[in-house]
């Protein structure tokens, strides 16, 4: 049975409950919010690895690729924001725009990966 659909539904899923909740805690950064926003998008960025690293594994992809590099950095980068955005509130406007452009370059990474 194959297991890659499994994995890119959880991955999607993922981006979609961590991007949501970092934007959300971009929008309204109260600190009663914090601990519950910080362990979503920790739980998200979790399975978004896990999945990634899975699909790479069914498809016989090699992980040190450049495309996987840059969409690891993508991760790393995108999922530290939902923390920033509690301790830097007056830099919300900024980081917002770096999170589109982080997800617009891991996005980009998965039409524009080679083929093996």
């Amino acid at each position: 049975m194959e297991r890659l659909p499994y994995y890119q539904l959880l991955h999607l899923l993922s981006l979609i409950v961590l991007t949501a909740h970092t934007f959300m805690a971009f929008a309204n950064p109260v600190p009663e919010n914090r601990k519950r926003t910080l362990m979503i998008t920790g739980i998200a960025a979790l399975l978004m690895f896990i999945s990634g690293f899975g699909m790479l594994t069914v498809q016989k992809i090699p992980f040190l690729t450049g495309w996987v590099l840059v969409k690891l950095g993508c991760l790393i980068g995108f999922s530290a924001l939902a923390g920033f955005a509690y301790r830097k509130v007056h830099l919300r406007d900024k980081l917002s725009r770096v999170a589109l452009a982080l997800i617009a370059v891991a996005v980009t990474m998965v039409y524009f990966r080679p083929s093996f």
